[in-house]
């Protein structure tokens, strides 16, 4: 990791003023940054999201990628989601197909310290779902099938681009490669765009469910009926759709 420069460092010095105790400590319970967590050796410094994303938008014109480099490959949390909020200002406002294409390989090149389930959504599909809307999907496939957790839940979560756009079928396909995966971020993750999906076009995810939706994990269930009017819903929950 090369040094911070000036400008990291007053970023970092930026979020640290805002920095809540209490929060800090009960940051790492909740994103599981505890022995044998799936966010196991995580620190945070107990820094809001808004203000992460007041900070962002302040600094991103400025900083180089070696810049933002310094500031995603830290320890600390907060300062890694406050890289990837920069990361995804200037992929939306990158004025060429090269820019965004350098900008999606600085991603990809970082997915280690994409490594918590917020950092994954607040990216994944601004970046990597973007990009790939026009592009062939094949990577999306390659990390489902990957065994990597981060990797996965980056697969499913980018295809939101898709959905809001009304593309649904790689949202479906991907959510039949990760049915049976045994970690609830997953069962949350896929459950959650299959309702936005829901959302969009109810007879897609309804036609989708009625197939599969009896091996579905139960949370993945609930998660993708969970707006669905209350008899259908409790139809799928009791078995008799």
């Amino acid at each position: 990791m090369k040094n911070p420069s000036q400008q990291i460092t007053l970023i970092q010095e930026e979020l640290l003023q805002h920095a809540d105790p209490e929060k800090a400590e009960f940051l790492p319970k909740y994103f599981k940054a505890v022995p044998g967590g799936y966010g196991e050796g995580d620190r945070f410094i107990g820094v809001k999201v808004p203000f992460q994303r007041k900070v962002a938008q302040k600094h991103y014109r400025d900083l180089f990628l070696d810049e933002l480099e310094a500031l995603l490959t830290q320890e600390v949390h907060e300062y890694r989601l406050t890289a990837l909020f920069m990361l995804v200002l200037k992929f939306e406002k990158a004025k060429s197909a090269e820019d965004r294409k350098t900008l999606l390989d600085f991603y990809l090149d970082h997915l280690d310290f994409v490594n918590n389930w917020d950092l994954v959504d607040s990216s994944a599909p601004k970046i990597l779902g973007a990009y790939l809307y026009d592009q062939d999907k094949s990577l999306l496939y390659d990390f489902a099938q990957s065994g990597q957790l981060w990797k996965q839940r980056t697969a499913i979560i980018s295809t939101q681009y898709f959905i809001k756009k009304g593309h649904f079928d790689d949202t479906l396909q991907l959510a039949d490669l990760l049915l049976d995966h045994p970690h609830d971020l997953i069962h949350k993750a896929v459950g959650w765009m299959l309702r936005e999906v829901g959302e969009k076009d109810f007879d897609t995810a309804y036609t989708f469910l009625e197939k599969c939706y009896k091996q579905m994990p139960r949370t993945m269930l609930r998660y993708t009926i969970e707006k669905f009017e209350p008899e259908i819903r409790m139809g799928f929950l009791k078995g008799l759709i």
